[in-house]
C-alpha cells in the first residue's frame, strides 16, 4: 500500500506532514486540490456527516492510484463501523473517542484478518492487493495501515499511555474540542486544563516512540514543535477567506466612478 507506507514514513520520521479534514462538504476533486496545494494527506470525515460511500470510495481509489494518502474518520470505534470504513479503500483511519485498550483491541479486530483479528474484507478496499492470500493481505495492506486513535475524553486521557503503546497505534491523536468539553473548559483553547492534557498526550506518544496528530493553527503548532498537523477544514477555511476578502474589499476605499458615455 504505497500511500500508507509513504504516510507512515513521514509520521514515524517526524517529517513535517500537513493535511486537511473534509467534514462539511466532500467531492473526489478535493483530492486533486489537496495534492496541488502541496498537502501530504486528506481525511474524509464520516463521523459527523455521511458522505456518499461511492464518492468516498472513488476518492480513495484516486489516492491509491496517485500514491496520495486518503484517511477516513469513521462514525465510531465500533467493530462493524470500522470494518465498513476500511472496505471503502483508505490507507488508514482516524478513529474517534478511543478510551481504553478494549477499544483498541476492537479496532484491531476490525482491521486485521484472522489470526490477528476478525475482519471480513470486501468492497473497494480489496483492490489494494493483487491476490487474496493472507500473506498478501498482511504485506500489501495491513502492515502499511495507518491507525490514529483520538483522545477525546477524561477516560481516554487517563489511559493515553497504554493507548499510545498499543501495537496498532501509528501515532496518537487528539480531539481538542470534545476533550475540552469533557474537561469542563469548552472551548477555551488556552485553559491550563486543556493545554496540560495536550502536553500529556504528546508526552505519551514520545514515551512510546510515536508522533502526535494535532489539528489547529499550523504556524503556531509548528513553532511548538508539532510535525504531524491537520491545518483546517476546507469549507471553514473557505468561509474565513471569503469573509476576509469581503472586508478587505470594503476597506479598500470607493471605486472610481465610471466615465459617463455620450448618448448615441
Amino acid at each position: 500500500m504505497k500511500s500508507g507506507a509513504l504516510l507512515k514514513e513521514k509520521i514515524n520520521g517526524h517529517h513535517p506532514t500537513y493535511g486537511v479534514i473534509a467534514t462539511f462538504h466532500f467531492w473526489p476533486g478535493l483530492v486533486e486540490i489537496a495534492m496541488n496545494a502541496g498537502l501530504d494527506y486528506l481525511i474524509v470525515d464520516l463521523e459527523h456527516l455521511t458522505h456518499p460511500p461511492e464518492m468516498v470510495a472513488d476518492a480513495c481509489a484516486i489516492g491509491r492510484r496517485m500514491g496520495f494518502p486518503i484517511v477516513i474518520r469513521p462514525a465510531s470505534a465500533e467493530f462493524t463501523v470500522v470494518r465498513l470504513a476500511l472496505d471503502l479503500g483508505p490507507c488508514g483511519l482516524l478513529v474517534p473517542y478511543v478510551q481504553n485498550l478494549a477499544t483498541m483491541d476492537e479496532i484491531r479486530d476490525a482491521v486485521y484478518m484472522k489470526p490477528r483479528g476478525r475482519r471480513r474484507p470486501g468492497g473497494h478496499g480489496n483492490l489494494w492487493i493483487k491476490d487474496y492470500n493472507y500473506a498478501t493481505w498482511k504485506k500489501e495492506f495491513e502492515d502499511d495501515l495507518v491507525i490514529l486513535p483520538q483522545i477525546e475524553s477524561k477516560i481516554g486521557l487517563e489511559n493515553v499511555d497504554a493507548i499510545a503503546r498499543h501495537p496498532l497505534t501509528t501515532a496518537i491523536a487528539i480531539g481538542p474540542y470534545d476533550l475540552s468539553a469533557d474537561l469542563g473548559v469548552c472551548w477555551q483553547p488556552d485553559s491550563p486544563e486543556l493545554t496540560g492534557a495536550v502536553d500529556r498526550i504528546r508526552q505519551a506518544g514520545k514515551a512510546a516512540g510515536k508522533n502526535m496528530w494535532m489539528i489547529g493553527d499550523g504556524p503556531s503548532l509548528k513553532a511548538k514543535g508539532f510535525t504531524f498537523l491537520c491545518l483546517t477544514e476546507p469549507i471553514m477555511f473557505l468561509s474565513a477567506a471569503l469573509g476576509q476578502l469581503v472586508q478587505n474589499t470594503k476597506s479598500s476605499g470607493p471605486s472610481a466612478p465610471a466615465p459617463l458615455q455620450p448618448l448615441p
